[in-house]
């Protein structure tokens, strides 16, 4: 990897993607992968603890898309989320706040509410809290110089799959695993019954590592948007916003 100054990795010329690309998603035991050809088609699908380590066995991805925020702002709200809670109206809840960077630098979940309250009027709840280890994860792996790595919201990506209209049913439901999993094939993303190891991992997991696969070619192929657009940046300069 190399430095924080490295020029942000450049996608494909519009319609032409010549490489595989990658979506991901964390889980349980870590994170997992869903990878497409350079036709669009289900390549694999792959589990790891640490997503370096995904991110190792994918050298030749052009893209790849993560389910978690990329990019965390000294001060103020990103703008990513409250255009990603519109997307999925009236599901917003879907779409959860990303407090400032310091919130995410605390020690502990008490230390991150008071400091939640300080910087913004609200305290950081514990369904946010419980992503901050793999929050960090992604975020040093950008930081470090993989700037193949894009932020996606599975949600957001599942809406425009759907022509603008958000999946009504659950994700963990019967009715909204159907839906998303017709949605996937409709763009040739066919996954299979049999994903070895990676079956094991709950299926909303691999669904939306599916969506954010879709998003990723959407971005080697440069016909992606993004909310904001254009994205916010952190004082680095790396872009601060959810891709779709």
């Amino acid at each position: 990897m190399g430095s924080r100054r490295d020029t942000f990795h450049t996608p494909p010329a519009p319609g032409c993607a010549e490489s595989p690309v990658v979506g991901v998603d964390a889980c349980r035991t870590g994170w997992v992968a869903v990878t497409l050809d350079e036709e669009g088609r289900f390549a694999g699908a792959d589990t790891a603890e640490a997503l370096s380590e995904l991110l190792g066995r994918v050298p030749d991805a052009a893209v790849v898309a993560v389910d978690m925020p990329l990019g965390l702002l000294a001060e103020g709200r990103r703008e990513a989320e409250a255009l990603a809670r519109a997307k999925v109206a009236p599901h917003g809840s879907r779409v959860f706040p990303v407090p400032p960077r310091e919130v995410w630098e605390a020690d502990n979940h008490d230390d991150a509410k008071r400091i939640s309250q300080r910087l913004t009027g609200l305290k950081v709840n514990s369904q946010t809290w419980a992503l901050a280890a793999k929050l960090r994860e992604a975020n040093a792996c950008r930081d470090g110089g993989d700037h193949r790595l894009y932020e996606v919201h599975p949600e957001v990506s599942f809406a425009a799959l759907g022509e603008g209209r958000p999946v009504p049913w659950s994700k963990k439901s019967w009715n909204g695993q159907a839906v998303r999993r017709r949605l996937l094939e409709d763009q040739g993303i066919v996954l299979p019954d049999d994903l070895g190891p990676a079956g094991r991992v709950p299926p909303d997991d691999v669904l939306d590592a599916a969506a954010a696969a879709w998003s990723a070619r959407r971005i080697a192929l440069r016909a992606a948007r993004s909310l904001p657009d254009p994205p916010q940046t952190t004082e680095t300069g790396l872009p601060v916003a959810i891709w779709y």
